[in-house]
Formats: C-alpha cells, structure tokens, sequence
C-alpha cells in the first residue's frame, strides 16, 4: 500500500516502509499511549488520532493499517461502559471502520476497546446492512466489583492473527485486567458459533476467571480473525519488567506474551499485505 502523507500523520511515519497503526482517541480514553508503545516497539509506526477528526475527515481511515481501540473509560461510561464512543462510531464512521476489515486491516480492542466494538456490531460479527445486533455483551463483574490485577489466560487455537503460536502453559502466561463490566455474555447460539468457528482467543484459566464470564471467554476475534476484542490489556505487558513476578520468572526470553501479539499482527500485515482502498 502507498501511504499518502497527512496532516495527522508525522512526516517520519509517512515516509517510512513500516505499517501504520491508527490509535483512536477520546474523551475518557487513557491506553492510549500505551497502545502507541506496543504498536511501535512491534515494528508499526503509531498515530493517534481523536475521534472528531475523524469525524470530520473519515478517509483518513484509509491510510492505514492496523487499528487500535484503546482501553479507558470513554465518556465516562456513562449510560453503560463504552455504549457513547459505539454509538458515535455507528453514527459517523462505522462504514469505513468496515471497509479496512474488509480489505484485511488488523484491529485490537484492549478492555473499553472490546465494550466499544461489541457494541459498536464489530464483534462477534460478521455484520450486514441492516443496524447492528447486539449478539454478544459485556456485563457488570460478579460480584458487583472493579477488578484490578494480574490473571492467568490460556490461548485456545483459534483463527485470530494476534494469538498465533502463544503459549497457556507457565507464570509468564498472566496479563493484566482493570475493569468493572468485563463478564462476557452470548446467547447459546452465538457461544456454540464463537467455539466451532474458533473465534474465542483468549480464556480465562479455571481457577483464575475474575469476572464470571460465560466460558471463560477473555477475548474473541470476529469471522475474519483480524479483530480481536478482550477484556486484559496486553499492551501493558510489553517489557518483562512489568510481570508482578518477574523477578522470579524463568521465561523471560524474547517477547512478552502481550508483546507478541502486536508482532504477531504487524507480520500478518507485512506477509499478507493490505489492499489498497
């Protein structure tokens, strides 16, 4: 794909051959940065990009290619967690948000991120013209508690490009969470659909489910296995450092699991390539 320079975009970044990953930003938003951290430190160039612009100037969407949801409290959950950035999404730029899955753009939705596109209609998935069915929801903890810590997850196979090749077994296998409505909820049917599709990426360990979710479900990819929705937040475990218990961890070699995943997606752009628009 060729990058055409723009406004929002740092002249390195348009010059350069690395993919180009959108951060998109609003009121409420703070993983930001460190959605800019991983995409960066995994090979892609990072732009963060509010909202209203792109609003106002949505082909903007086109120049890139991959798309990160950060996490936060958009809005300040008001109404429900994530529900006023998904209904702006529908309202503005949900058709363009579509057409770069269409034409293979990778995008991750860490926490706030995974509420916004499930109601957005990006996940489960796939979507149609008619407006959009909420098939799967993001309901409050049991309990009725915001969680905050460390929780061990296992990687069932699945056809999402983030989760490739990463392992459940060993301390290193934990990644952080902080939510208050992260218990994923489906119907019988879409549950059924999500296992026989491969489409859960992420589960909670047996004994290590924070929330209450409905099959241990942490995350799930949609038909495409480009996004990826979960409750954890992998872009706050990109340095071994950053491991409650990495002091004591005898995996530290390579990448981090949450690291892994950012690479994994920027391959699958440079190997498989995205369309151009």
């Amino acid at each position: 794909m060729t990058l055409a320079a723009h406004p929002a975009m740092p002249y390195a970044a348009a010059m350069s051959s690395r993919p180009t990953a959108l951060i998109l930003t609003a009121a409420g938003i703070n993983c930001d940065h460190e959605l800019v951290e991983a995409f960066e430190l995994a090979g892609a160039e990072a732009v963060p990009v509010h909202l209203t612009r792109l609003i106002r100037e949505p082909d903007m969407i086109d120049d890139f290619d991959l798309i990160g949801l950060p996490g936060g409290f958009s809005y300040g959950d008001a109404i429900a967690a994530g529900r006023i950035l998904a209904t702006m999404l529908n309202g503005h730029i949900i058709d363009h948000l579509r057409a770069a899955i269409d034409r293979g753009v990778p995008m991750i939705a860490p926490c706030n991120g995974f509420q916004i596109a499930v109601q957005a209609g990006l996940l489960p998935g796939p979507w149609t013209d008619a407006p959009a069915r909420t098939e799967a929801a993001l309901l409050e903890n049991d309990g009725g508690r915001f969680v905050d810590r460390w929780v061990r997850v296992e990687y069932p196979q699945s056809r999402c490009v983030w989760t490739q090749g990463l392992q459940s077994a060993g301390a290193a296998a934990m990644l952080p969470i902080a939510h208050g409505e992260g218990r994923f909820h489906a119907s019988d049917e879409t549950m059924r659909q999500l296992e026989d599709d491969g489409r859960i990426a992420v589960r909670y360990a047996v004994d290590d489910d924070p929330n209450g979710s409905r099959g241990r479900v942490a995350g799930i990819c949609d038909h495409t296995g480009l996004v990826f929705g979960l409750m954890p937040h992998p872009e706050r475990y990109v340095s071994w450092k950053q491991h409650p218990m990495w002091t004591r961890l005898d995996e530290q070699r390579g990448d981090t699991p949450g690291l892994q995943m950012f690479h994994a997606a920027v391959a699958h752009v440079q190997t498989a390539g995205v369309t151009a628009p």
